[in-house]
């Protein structure tokens, strides 16, 4: 049995006539009574009385007439579905994001992503600087708002916009009465730093400026997310570089400053596996560099 005899079967159950189904399918009476008995055959019993007036349904005809318009009515809608999906009408997307960019961004973005894919189901996912690469490899987020980008062959990054560097300080230090601190003056001084196990983590930008301009600082802690930097920052130990949108939600008694004479940011990238075929990832990358603008 197949969805063709069934809607044959529903066709003539609803006109009652082999002759009116045969036209409302815009095909001939023959072929169309061949399927009707047929269909019959196959079930092992009568489905219509051959009446004078018209076709009438069995009871065992009533049972199938219900239950196949049921199934006509679940295969179309899943022809629909499919059809939303494949356009980027419906469907679902899980999106993963560094936490520092959180505050900062998602008031802007999820906004955005609500217009451009209407009756997309959104998954939001929180990375650290440590989970952010297994994430999209491992298929955990289907695209991701990572910074830095990810930087492996079977990772595609598109950059979406940049954030500048900024010094976090307890509000009580020195260094916090000055509009701007020149880099030098960070030598000698205690960092907490994000981790450093790959080489694009994004301590790298930090390492590379610090080098560029001859400051040494201590390393004295490494972190996964900024909000525990700026906790251990609040907490005396030291200070971090950390990006411009960390200053959004950051705890009372933490300051941020600019670095005097510094035009280095950190790289916000959208990034997804190269084998994702989704038609949401153009849409959202679009967002996402309207929320960063």
């Amino acid at each position: 049995m197949d969805l063709k005899s069934l809607r044959y079967f529903v066709a003539v159950a609803e006109a009652r006539s082999v002759g009116k189904a045969a036209q409302r399918l815009h095909m001939a009476q023959p072929p169309l009574s061949v399927q009707i008995r047929n269909l019959e055959a196959q079930v092992g019993t009568p489905l219509f009385l051959r009446e004078s007036t018209g076709m009438r349904l069995t009871d065992a005809g009533s049972a199938l007439f219900v239950r196949a318009r049921e199934a006509l009515a679940l295969a179309h809608d899943g022809y629909e579905a499919a059809r939303a999906i494949g356009t980027g009408r419906r469907g679902r997307l899980a999106v993963g994001y560094m936490f520092s960019l959180g505050y900062a961004v998602l008031p802007r973005l999820v906004p955005l992503l609500r217009r451009s894919l209407p009756d997309v189901e959104l998954q939001f996912v929180e990375m650290s600087a440590v989970t952010y690469e297994a994430h999209i490899v491992d298929h955990k987020v289907s695209v991701g708002l990572c910074m830095p980008p990810i930087q492996r062959p079977e990772v595609a990054s598109t950059i979406v916009g940049t954030q500048p560097l900024r010094l976090a300080m307890p509000a009580r230090a020195p260094l916090a009465r000055l509009a701007s601190v020149p880099i030098e003056r960070l030598q000698g001084q205690k960092l907490i730093a994000l981790p450093t196990f790959q080489e694009n983590a994004d301590m790298s930008l930090v390492a590379a400026l610090l080098r560029r301009h001859q400051v040494t600082m201590q390393v004295v802690e490494r972190v996964e997310t900024v909000h525990a930097a700026l906790a251990l920052v609040l907490a005396g130990e030291g200070y971090a570089v950390v990006p411009e949108c960390a200053a959004v939600g950051r705890p009372p008694g933490v300051a941020f400053r600019k670095l005097k004479g510094v035009n280095e940011g950190f790289e916000v990238a959208v990034c997804r596996r190269r084998d994702l075929d989704s038609p949401f990832v153009e849409p959202f990358i679009a967002a996402a560099r309207r929320a960063l603008a």
